[in-house]
């Protein structure tokens, strides 16, 4: 091969060597650094597109989880709670028989039956007060028929900003409100409440870019009404007194809803649920009209409350096997996400073993390259002995 000083053939391609196995050590040292084989769609664009596959399912499976502990948790208050009013069934029973025994005068029956009231009202105030995130879980559930209620359809009139139901009877409700009087009052045509407003209004009307609420609360039923300008209330006026006269609102029985516990809107993925109404004098225990006023009543109501019992254990049974079912479906879950998340390093994860050996080599022919470099210099320096 002849001696050249123009191009250094032999320096040219140990330089490019050089740059080569610098780029090597970069690529192994980020792997190694950040334990992942595919960092970047360039590093495997199959693997990427596997692994963040992978990825997404775990994410999904893991909210899966969450969602699942979470109805649990809802499924538990409830339980709870009918284990009071469980125990309080058993005193009302108690009482019944106690009443039943022909050695009592009605007059000390009196006594036992203002303990069976305060009993049967605490059952009551018990499916009123179990809440979950703001619902009421034990007295039934219930929803508002936007379509059919001319309180909402007529917003624009009424000032109704919106409507939140706790426990409210699947009914038609009507207003009665007198302009000027600042009372407005709700009934079903079984039961009605009347609420003062003029401590809350501002004159006659509800005060510019304010809300208030009107709280029905034995009717379970509160209505929030806007002032003028309220925010975030687009098509919605602002209410004066007397503009809910003779409006409806229409409340119709729903079910309990689901609980989203798999990836997909597949029916496989959701579990429903309902839970009764369940106070006292709901339609399902049906306590409110026993007595123990006399001994002919008090073995009316001990037939009654036995069926109240076997009613509330068999919901309480239905409440265990339903949590039993979240618990199975969490198990699952989880088992599946270990199973993603071995699927998604096998295809993502570095191999530091390898990746080390591969370092290794990288820096080892770094640096004979750079050896090399040197002697190709001193290979074109030969030149200089000739003249």
């Amino acid at each position: 091969m002849p001696l050249s000083l123009n191009n250094n053939v032999s320096a040219v391609n140990v330089s490019h060597q050089i740059g080569h196995n610098q780029s090597a050590q970069v690529r192994r040292m980020e792997t190694i650094g950040s334990g992942l084989r595919i960092k970047r769609a360039s590093d495997d664009a199959a693997g990427l597109s596997i692994s963040e596959g992978f990825r997404s399912q775990i994410t999904r499976l893991g909210q899966n989880v969450k969602n699942a502990e979470q109805a649990a948790d809802l499924l538990r208050v409830a339980e709870g709670s009918l284990g009071a009013s469980a125990s309080m069934l058993h005193r009302m029973r108690s009482l019944a028989t106690q009443s039943a025994n022909g050695h009592l005068t009605d007059k000390q029956r009196e006594v036992l039956t203002s303990e069976f009231d305060q009993a049967m009202a605490g059952i009551d105030r018990i499916a009123q007060a179990t809440v979950y995130n703001g619902r009421v879980l034990l007295a039934g559930f219930a929803e508002v028929d936007a379509n059919a209620s001319s309180a909402i359809t007529d917003a624009v009139e009424t000032g109704v900003a919106s409507v939140n139901l706790s426990g409210a009877e699947a009914m038609v409700y009507r207003f009665i409100d007198g302009a000027g009087d600042a009372t407005i009052t709700l009934g079903n045509g079984v039961a009605t409440q009347t609420v003062d407003m003029g401590i809350l209004l501002n004159g006659d009307r509800v005060s510019e870019g304010t809300k208030i609420v009107a709280n029905f609360d034995r009717l379970g039923v509160q209505v929030t009404l806007a002032g003028s300008g309220a925010a975030n209330l687009t098509g919605v006026g602002d209410y004066v007194s007397g503009d809910l006269d003779g409006k409806s609102l229409v409340i119709e029985a729903s079910d309990g809803g689901s609980f989203q516990v798999g990836p997909s809107d597949a029916a496989a993925d959701r579990i429903g649920f309902n839970l009764p109404d369940l106070r006292a004098s709901g339609n399902l225990l049906d306590l409110d009209k026993t007595s123990l006023s006399s001994q002919a009543s008090a073995r009316l109501a001990m037939d009654k409350i036995d069926q109240a019992i076997n009613m509330l254990s068999g919901e309480r049974g239905r409440i265990g096997a339903l949590v039993n079912r979240l618990g199975h479906g969490i198990e699952f879950s989880e088992n599946e996400i270990e199973n993603m998340q071995a699927s998604e390093e096998t295809v993502r994860d570095a191999d530091i073993a390898y990746e080390s050996s591969r370092l290794a080599r990288a820096q080892i022919l770094s640096g004979s390259s750079q050896a090399m470099l040197t002697q190709a210099f001193a290979n074109s320096r030969q030149v200089l002995t000739l003249l």
